[in-house]
């Protein structure tokens, strides 16, 4: 790329076991940087699936990292007189600096993901070390920015510091544009659907419908937090319909979060909590089980970019019913038949569309595999991020 090895130091809020998109993009980007002879490291908070960091769990996080981590504390609990003054604010705005400054002392590019306090310090830390930074937003980040000119916004002043952004989607970068926050360096990279998420066939839907227990003639998968903007009181919602048309259909829900006891208590009031599996928070391959095992993954979400997660289950074979969230409505044009968009908080509308598949279940179709080839194999990903490292290196 240039002759010599890159070190590359990724930011981010979360890393594995978290299961968000900002966790698992740094991991995959280590991993391809080091197999291609690169020195990835980071700086990250402690994951929060782990639950109370101590030496023992983190240095066991650490060990399943392609390079080293710099641990940074989460900011503590404060007075409600320190926030008034943003008292906390700075001081942890103090350390992430701190911090910053040891572990980016001889990177060559600073990967910051997201949005909040630690990219955003971080960053525009790198910068003033004159270190190159590469952006990536996931879609939160743009789908709730407000400009304010005075006094400008950390985000703001990262976003324009950035050698490059990366975008999530298509759908995100018009966005992001339609706000105000064109510039040079934007490119879309979607994300990459790792090889464990693979398409089978009959039989293979079969043994993982076995091996996770599920017994049903029918099977819905959704994977996502257990949070108000996924939208998954509305498919408890569309449920009852569902089970009118086809009585033998089981809904699995994979993820913890907020709302995970009243939406089980929804399904009991609903007269349907012995055909809903609230099956926690599980691993990657674990997914990839329920993927395999589902005729349907259903996402009722109200805001996505990109969902990973509907791209994994194309992956695996199994075709998408989403709402009409921006990621879903771009995922719909990009694979066609196999993502079917329907309103969002539509449930009669979801169970309709539904129980219309369910009538008829099939796999996806084979423009489906060259869609993923093309835009979501791991090989084209860690391909373009490459390219923009070597471009913001070379461009000093």
């Amino acid at each position: 790329m240039t002759g010599r090895p890159l070190r590359i130091c990724h930011v981010t809020a979360h890393l594995p076991p978290d299961q968000a998109a900002n966790a698992l993009l740094p991991l995959h980007l280590g991993r391809w940087a080091r197999e291609r002879g690169h020195q990835p490291s980071y700086v990250a908070y402690p994951p929060r699936a782990v639950g109370e960091p101590n030496d023992e769990t983190l240095a066991r996080v650490a060990a399943g990292l392609p390079g080293p981590v710099s641990w940074l504390a989460p900011r503590a609990a404060s007075s409600a007189l320190a926030r008034a003054l943003k008292l906390s604010s700075l001081a942890h705005a103090a350390a992430i600096r701190r911090v910053g400054a040891r572990a980016f002392g001889d990177a060559d590019i600073v990967h910051v993901h997201s949005n909040g306090l630690l990219p955003e310090v971080a960053a525009l830390k790198a910068a003033s070390l004159g270190k190159p930074v590469v952006l990536t937003l996931y879609g939160t980040e743009v789908w709730h920015y407000r400009a304010r000119r005075f006094p400008p916004q950390l985000f703001t002043r990262m976003y324009r510091r950035a050698r490059h952004v990366t975008f999530y989607s298509q759908g995100l970068l018009d966005r992001a544009r339609a706000l105000g926050l064109h510039r040079d360096g934007l490119s879309v990279v979607y994300p990459p659907v790792a090889p464990h998420f693979r398409r089978g066939d009959a039989a293979a839907q079969a043994e993982a419908r076995t091996g996770l227990g599920l017994s049903a003639r029918h099977v819905l998968v959704n994977v996502k937090r257990l949070h108000p903007l996924a939208g998954q009181h509305v498919l408890l919602d569309a449920m009852p319909d569902v089970l009118r048309h086809r009585p033998d259909t089981q809904l699995v829900f994979c993820g913890t979060g907020p709302l995970a006891e009243d939406l089980r208590a929804q399904a009991v009031r609903l007269g349907i909590g012995d055909r809903v599996v609230f099956a926690g928070l599980v691993d990657n391959e674990r997914v990839a089980r329920f993927y395999a095992a589902a005729d349907l993954f259903v996402l009722p979400s109200q805001l996505e970019a990109c969902p990973t997660v509907a791209v994994e289950a194309l992956a695996s074979g199994t075709p998408v019913v989403s709402t009409d969230n921006p990621g879903g409505v771009e995922l719909g044009r990009l694979f066609g038949e196999d993502v079917q968009v329907v309103p969002r908080g539509d449930a009669p509308g979801l169970a309709t569309a539904i129980s219309g598949f369910l009538a008829a279940p099939r796999r996806t179709k084979a423009v489906t595999d060259q869609v993923l080839a093309r835009e979501f194999a791991p090989e084209v990903s860690a391909g373009r991020f490459m390219d923009i490292y070597r471009q913001v290196v070379t461009s000093d």
